[in-house]
């Protein structure tokens, strides 16, 4: 699966294509405050099992690396997954932080 990105304004999606066809997906918003809102991660029902979501979460959290972003997991896949990945805990938003943390 190749993964890319597209953003229009503060609204971006990865997405995972394999054979010409979007087999994945997920959706975020970036807030003025530098914080990424993961809202929905979806895999195509064929697709499902091969690890196709924590590639997507994975690539949401080098993107926030990489551009000083946090992330909020609203979706609860995503929030599931980072949740026991100790070496995502850098970029997820905790209350009481600051994005700038």
């Amino acid at each position: 699966m190749v993964i890319k990105r597209k953003q229009t304004d503060n609204k971006g999606l990865f997405y995972g294509e394999e054979d010409g066809s979007i087999v994945a997906e997920l959706s975020y918003t970036i807030s003025s405050r530098g914080i990424m809102v993961i809202e929905h991660t979806e895999v195509n029902e064929a697709m499902r099992g091969k690890g196709y979501g924590r590639q997507l979460v994975e690539h949401a959290v080098a993107y926030a690396r990489a551009n000083n972003l946090k992330i909020i997991p609203y979706c609860p896949f995503a929030k599931a997954i980072s949740g026991k990945t100790p070496e995502w805990q850098d970029v997820i938003y905790h209350p009481g932080s600051t994005p700038s943390e």
